[in-house]
């Protein structure tokens, strides 16, 4: 829906660069969904000669308060130089222990309230971009633009309202406040961007024109590529990093491990609210199950190299999920390790479009059965660079920022137009 045009002249000429605002819950140097997304979109738009300003509370992800030194996680009320030369704004939090879903919301509405006079601060960007699922963010972002009086871009990571409604977060037949406010504020945004095609098109059914898709990835130049897992080996080793919630029924995983006996082992990386359920239902079963917290850096490719599969969950049960994409999906193409799927709708698209694995049912005894296949015939576990392939064409972020660039820079070159002197 976009007209092309050249980057050269809105983005990259410095005489006037694009100075862009945007407002998450979670950003560097924390390790998170978003905090993976936006840094590697920031890098590429400061590469493009942009100015960011960045605003997001002091680093306290993902277990509630500050962990690391101040310097690193910044000061409430005060700037930062980011990584890439952004500007960080850094709001206050509230401290909570634990992975209480109440206490998480609390949090982040607290810091989208301060984020408002925070975000008046500053010289005025031409573009303010609201990144959720952190709902508070997108009223944040919608009061910032009419005060500054500037193009909002809402950016939809997860399929809102439509995920509150399979999460049993609001129920019956009248629409709840959630739904309205965040109808409301998709509807005032100038552009609203969705990481998959199937929930832009949800959106555009439901009158929507301006949506655009910028997916997910990953950088892939910092990604090495993996040799196949040993032909031979005693004990067959699947691995989950990601999410312990309830969005990822890994229960399921629990009982197929619990099903097939030692030789057999399940990994279970990450943190959620569901964790210590899961914990729990492992003992009781006495599964080959291992559980480690969250893990960054070496020690997570550490993991991916010992995994004989690597696994990628959704529930089935919930009709949102059908557009929805695991982040960890690129990652594991990526690197080549076989992919254990148990998703639907577009997730099972991309990975039997990039032959990058098995997708199977959401149930004990058909994850179960395909290890024991897996187990028996290991050179299915050979996924060749098909995936990484895929990867490469579709979601390297290199390519992507690019998407994002055109997008915004066509917007705020229309915005100019049609309120001249507005985005200087």
């Amino acid at each position: 829906m976009f007209r092309s045009l050249s980057r050269d002249r809105a983005a990259k000429n410095p005489a006037s660069p694009v100075r862009l605002m945007l407002l998450t819950h979670s950003y560097w140097p924390e390790h998170s969904p978003p905090q993976r997304r936006w840094s590697s979109l920031v890098r590429e738009f400061r590469k493009a000669g942009w100015k960011v300003d960045v605003v997001a509370p002091v680093a306290h992800y993902p277990n509630g308060r500050r962990n690391l030194p101040r310097r690193e996680a910044g000061v409430a009320f005060s700037q930062q130089q980011g990584p890439h030369g952004e500007t960080i704004w850094r709001v206050p939090y509230v401290r909570h222990i634990g992975s209480s879903s109440l206490a998480r919301f609390i949090d982040q509405l607290f810091s989208a309230v301060v984020s408002v006079p925070v975000g008046l601060l500053g010289p005025r960007p031409h573009a303010i971009v609201a990144t959720a699922p952190s709902l508070p963010t997108l009223a944040t972002g919608y009061v910032l633009s009419r005060l500054r009086q500037v193009p909002l871009i809402v950016e939809m990571r997860d399929a809102w309202p439509d995920l509150a409604r399979d999460a049993r977060i609001v129920q019956g037949s009248v629409k709840s406040l959630i739904e309205r406010v965040v109808e409301f504020v998709q509807f005032r945004a100038e552009l609203v961007v969705t990481v998959t095609e199937g929930f832009a098109e949800t959106l555009r059914d439901r009158g929507l024109a301006n949506v655009v898709t910028v997916s997910n990835g990953l950088d892939l130049g910092s990604m090495p590529f993996l040799e196949p897992p040993p032909a031979q080996r005693d004990v067959f080793h699947a691995l989950y990093l990601g999410n312990h919630g309830k969005s990822q029924r890994l229960d399921i995983l629990i009982r197929a491990s619990a099903l097939l006996g030692d030789k057999f082992h399940l990994t279970l990386v990450g943190q959620g609210t569901s964790r210590p359920q899961l914990v729990k239902l492992a003992r009781e079963l006495n599964a080959p199950v291992t559980f480690f917290p969250s893990l960054h850096g070496p020690a997570v490719m550490e993991k991916y190299r010992e995994a004989d599969t690597c696994i990628v969950s959704l529930r089935d049960d919930w009709k949102s999920f059908e557009t929805t994409i695991p982040s960890k999906t690129y990652e594991v193409l990526a690197i080549g390790r076989h992919v254990t799927a148990v998703v639907r709708g577009e997730a099972e698209r991309i990975i039997l479009e990039a032959h990058g694995g098995d997708v199977v049912a959401a149930s004990p005894e058909a994850v179960a059965r395909l290890w024991q296949e897996l187990a028996l015939d290991r050179s299915r576990l050979s996924s060749g660079r098909s995936g990484r392939d895929w990867v490469r064409r579709n979601a390297d972020y290199a390519n992507l920022a690019g998407r994002y660039m055109e997008a915004i820079t066509t917007l705020v070159g229309s915005a100019a137009v049609a309120r001249p002197g507005r985005t200087s």
